[in-house]
């Protein structure tokens, strides 16, 4: 695909981001894949799931990938949505025991082989360093790693939006 995008999602959550996601990946193929890295625990998120596979409707092709993504089949004229960031790092911060080393580099390397593939890709995250810093040393931590797959996988998109109560705020070019 010669006019590959690497797009970067972010915002807080239920602020739209996933929504906003999905049009454009509607925009850029008629039959994009979806790229779930959900776990899910408990019955209040398996409803939350639910409803963002009975949104997406029967055109999308999903892989659940928790933490090995890069084993996600696509090609350079694939157009995947990644959701999202935040649920993988969520995955690979316990995976790795809590060690942000381990875990970044880990998803550093990920994130490399999964866009060498050549795909458009749309990554969603969370904005998490907006409500200031958490008393609690693990939330710290799992900030310090959020913060930092989301800086590496910006720098690395071609266009980023920040979605703010539903409004796209365009953050790159």
């Amino acid at each position: 695909m010669n006019n590959r995008r690497i797009v970067f999602v972010t915002g807080g959550q239920r602020s739209g981001k996933s929504v906003f996601a999905e049009k454009m990946a509607l925009t850029l193929s008629p039959s994009p894949l979806y790229v779930a890295t959900a776990q899910v625990h408990d019955d209040e998120f398996r409803k939350r799931v639910d409803a963002h596979k009975q949104r997406r409707g029967p055109q999308w092709t999903t892989f659940e990938s928790p933490i090995n993504v890069a084993d996600v089949p696509m090609s350079e004229n694939d157009v995947a949505l990644f959701d999202c960031v935040t649920l993988w790092a969520t995955n690979c911060f316990f995976h790795f025991n809590e060690n942000i080393e381990e875990a970044l580099q880990f998803m550093k390397d990920q994130a490399d082989a999964l866009i060498a593939k050549g795909a458009s890709i749309i990554f969603v995250t969370n904005e998490v360093g907006l409500g200031g810093v958490s008393p609690n040393a693990m939330q710290r931590r799992f900030s310090d790693l959020q913060g930092s797959i989301n800086q590496y996988v910006a720098s690395l998109s071609t266009e980023a939006h920040m979605i703010v109560s539903g409004i796209d705020v365009k953050i790159k070019p």
